[in-house]
């Protein structure tokens, strides 16, 4: 079973293991300071959610959210190697929109570009497009050199 809750200061060198999976695909992370301070912005804010299974040792999935009304941004999203396709994003997205989200507004994400190697190998873009994000312009590229694009998710005014 998966549990979603709050990151706190000790998940640090769990949101570094799960870098250490994905740095192939983001560029350097683990051993860079400025990872490192957003992290721990992120978790000082109360910006961060980790998701954590019995089975693990460590947190198996992480998300840091920025909180703009009436835009939201996904930062970083990242699972375990092991569980990516097992539900944990979504997980993580559900209680981030909970959590942050008070709407009409958009969330943005901004992940691979459909010619990186990590669009299809990570699932992302499909990730992204099964929860309702739709493709939107270019972004800057990676750290590491590669393309990146914008996915947006419009939020209609939530009914009581």
């Amino acid at each position: 079973m998966i549990t979603i809750r709050p990151a706190r200061d000790a998940d640090l060198d769990g949101f570094l293991t799960l870098a250490s999976q994905v740095e192939h695909w983001f560029g350097p992370m683990v051993e860079e300071p400025g990872f490192h301070r957003a992290v721990e912005a992120h978790i000082r804010d109360g910006a961060a959610l980790v998701a954590e299974s019995a089975d693990a040792s460590g947190p198996v999935g992480a998300l840091l959210f920025g909180v703009e009304p009436p835009t939201y941004h996904v930062h970083w999203l990242v699972t375990s190697e092991h569980l990516r396709g097992a539900g944990v994003g979504r997980l993580l997205m559900a209680e981030a929109m909970r959590r942050y989200v008070s709407g009409p507004g958009t969330v943005e994400v901004i992940t691979f570009g459909p010619d990186h190697p990590g669009a299809v190998a990570s699932g992302a873009r499909v990730f992204y497009e099964r929860l309702g994000f739709r493709p939107g312009e270019p972004a800057d590229p990676g750290p590491e050199g590669g393309s990146r694009q914008l996915y947006r998710l419009d939020l209609p005014e939530r009914q009581m």
